[in-house]
């Protein structure tokens, strides 16, 4: 059986038909929003003179260009895993802590 799947933008400012997606950051938090071509170029239009006296900071990507801690830092990575053992969970020393773990300690 075949199966097609279509993907229509949507214009999140006014609904019509839109022509790209602009991802974008502020303040650290990254944003993507669809556009038609005229929102696009209001939008290109709002930010360019902020850009043109911006210097930069990453490779460009809406995140920021950098990866960001969960809130917390390492201290809630470390009060993390000893709470996971003290309630019968096994992990590591080091590394990453499985998400559906970290999901259990959070909703402690």
């Amino acid at each position: 059986m075949a199966k097609r799947v279509v993907e229509t933008l949507v214009d999140d400012l006014d609904g019509s038909d839109a022509d790209r997606t602009i991802a974008f950051s502020i303040d650290g938090e990254g944003y993507a929003i669809d556009l038609s071509s005229a929102n696009a170029d209001k939008f290109d239009a709002a930010v360019a003179p902020f850009v043109r006296a911006a210097r930069r900071t990453s490779s460009g990507r809406a995140s920021g260009g950098t990866r960001r801690r969960a809130a917390g830092g390492a201290g809630d990575t470390k009060e993390a895993r000893e709470w996971l053992r003290s309630n019968g969970h096994q992990v590591s020393d080091r590394g990453r802590i499985p998400a559906p773990l970290l999901e259990l300690y959070r909703n402690r």
